[in-house]
């Protein structure tokens, strides 16, 4: 499209319906701006059909992110950046280049937390979100909404599975959210941020009554009677192993504070930050992911994902 001043005002016009929760709006800009998002996609991919998964995935980034745009006059550069930076994701993780860097986002950005609670669309895209099935919902979830576990291999490590698994799930997540978007928006919704308020004061919460030494009363009140707790897809066991672990890392010094919340009817992550003792600071990684399924209210099962430690600097060797 030609950028003239009637196009730059079009564009300002439709950012600023979608930053209000104008779902047409958005639906327009996206309409407007995909033959240059598609030339993006294609001059760093080439054709094939991971362009169409790169522009199905710029467009739910979109969705979660058009709040972060400072300049609605400039929203159509703000989409190739996207579109750039989903390519240069793919190609990273299909391990068919060299890492790039990443184009910088504009300066001042919220941060995610605040996007997931400020979005006008939150409670739309949720409510489709929630129309997947739990194999696909959980890398959706992580890709889109977490913090630190957005990396095909590292949603491969949380969930258990090959890469490709990931990818195809995803692929098949996204074709299955465009219909379900589609079909959800002139629906009512339930207010995710009351419930990712919610969530997080539990989060808040749960580790308080555990340096309380109350933690298997929180576990009781909110826990399902059989509920499993996993790590990389195997099962560590259940309630004894979850309080044993809880009890083992605070008698070590060791305190958890949450990062990052997000909460779905059936699924909530809690990020934590590890809080190591001074005298010990590699007891634990750097954090860990609470990934939590809920069936009727409790929790049922929870996978941890831990955060990788920073690998040291190896020293440069002495000339000889």
């Amino acid at each position: 499209m030609s950028g003239t001043a009637d196009d730059v005002a079009h564009d300002a016009a439709l950012t600023l319906a979608a930053q209000a929760g104008d779902v047409s709006a958005l639906a327009g800009l996206l309409e407007r701006h995909r033959p240059g998002m598609r030339a993006v996609a294609l001059s760093l991919l080439g054709p094939g059909p991971d362009v169409d998964d790169v522009m199905q995935d710029a467009a739910l980034v979109a969705l979660r992110r058009i709040v972060d745009v400072r300049d609605p006059r400039a929203v159509g550069p703000w989409l190739r950046m996207v579109v750039r930076n989903s390519c240069r994701a793919l190609l990273r993780d299909a391990r068919r280049t060299r890492p790039v860097a990443q184009v910088p986002l504009p300066p001042d950005r919220v941060t995610p937390e605040h996007l997931l609670e400020s979005h006008a669309l939150r409670d739309w895209i949720w409510a489709a979100v929630e129309t997947l099935s739990p194999t696909l919902r959980l890398p959706v979830v992580l890709r889109y909404f977490s913090t630190g576990i957005t990396s095909y291999a590292q949603i491969a490590e949380a969930c258990a599975v090959p890469v490709g698994t990931v990818r195809s799930r995803l692929s098949q997540a996204r074709a299955l959210l465009a219909r379900a978007l589609t079909a959800t928006a002139s629906s009512a919704h339930e207010d995710v941020t009351r419930r990712t308020e919610a969530s997080r004061r539990e989060a808040h919460e749960t580790l308080a009554a555990a340096e309380r030494g109350e933690f298997d009363k929180v576990v009781k009140d909110r826990y399902s009677r059989d509920v499993s707790l996993l790590t990389r897809g195997e099962r560590l066991g259940g309630t004894r192993f979850l309080l044993a672990g809880m009890d083992c890392d605070l008698a070590a010094g060791v305190r958890q504070r949450p990062v990052h919340v997000v909460a779905g009817r059936s699924l909530v992550v809690w990020e934590m930050e590890f809080l190591n003792p001074a005298d010990d600071p590699d007891h634990c990684p750097p954090g860990v992911a609470w990934i939590m399924t809920l069936d009727g209210g409790r929790v049922d099962r929870i996978s941890l994902y831990h955060s990788p430690r920073t690998q040291p600097k190896s020293a440069p060797a002495e000339a000889g």
